[in-house]
């Protein structure tokens, strides 16, 4: 088992975390998450697949709705359509496992007009949260389920950048969308992905109410440890972290196509009231 001190250590660039407590392989897995956007073609085990989507159902969800579905995608010319639609990410084609999570109202739906029941509270901008959430849970059970299988994953936000097309691609009926991909497959052995540090949890912590102008030290600490990572890993980023961060977020355009998704919301049958 990897030491904790050393695996808090490259979460935060340095060991600022008391680790005196018991130790576990959840915990190291957990800890030594990393993204992998390189993989074998190998398949995955017989069983694996299924094993993922046990562990995700395994995860909390809001009133037992269950509003998330996932479409598993092998098949490789799709992968390439979804990899195009995605911003052309390489890893989407290489992974010999992509699956996409949904936010999915359509089942509720289906429900409640086959029994002739009334259904509106699907269009309220709440039960598309809820889904979204759910999702987002189940999706994370599964990740952690994949790596502690040895297996690698990395999520894909650019699902969301045409969300109509990739709807097309996947046959979604109205009232479901695409939350995000995940590539799931055995990482190729000559990448070397360092773990890559996060915020001090004194930017994140906060005990009793929140408190944004305390976070500076925090935000500045962070900086210089993101500046000798991104050498680490030969990155050509040439402002630190905050810098590059606001960039990302600067214009409607650095949103990668992302800033009309209340339009294509509307479109895949999304009422938002």
């Amino acid at each position: 088992m990897t030491n904790p001190i050393e695996l808090l250590n490259h979460r935060y660039g340095n060991t600022s975390v008391n680790a005196d407590i018991p130790w576990n392989d959840s915990l190291t897995t957990l800890l030594s998450h990393r993204s992998i956007r390189s993989y074998l073609p190998d398949p995955l085990p017989p069983g694996t697949l299924e094993i993922l989507v046990a562990a995700a159902q395994s995860a909390s969800t809001s009133s037992n709705l269950q509003t998330w579905s996932v479409v598993a995608v092998e098949d490789a010319q799709r992968k390439e359509k979804l990899s195009q639609l995605a911003g052309n990410q390489a890893h989407i084609r290489q992974s010999p496992l992509f699956l996409v999570w949904l936010a999915d109202l359509a089942r509720l739906t289906y429900i409640a007009e086959s029994r002739g029941l009334p259904h509106e509270g699907l269009d309220y901008l709440e039960m598309f949260l809820m889904a979204a959430i759910d999702a987002t849970l189940a999706a994370q059970n599964a990740t952690v389920a994949a790596e502690s299988l040895g297996l690698g994953t990395v999520y894909i936000g650019g699902i969301r950048n045409r969300p109509e097309e990739v709807a097309e691609v996947l046959n979604l009926p109205p009232h479901v969308f695409a939350v995000f991909g995940l590539c799931v497959g055995y990482p190729t052995p000559e990448q070397d992905v360092a773990i890559k540090p996060r915020l001090p949890q004194s930017a994140v912590l906060h005990r009793e109410t929140y408190k944004l102008a305390e976070q500076d030290e925090a935000i500045a600490q962070y900086n210089e440890v993101m500046k000798a990572f991104y050498g680490s890993q030969q990155m050509n980023i040439q402002s630190d972290w905050s810098e590059h961060s606001v960039k990302r977020v600067a214009f409607a355009e650095s949103l990668s196509g992302r800033h009309r998704l209340h339009e294509a919301l509307k479109t895949l049958g999304f009422q938002l009231r």
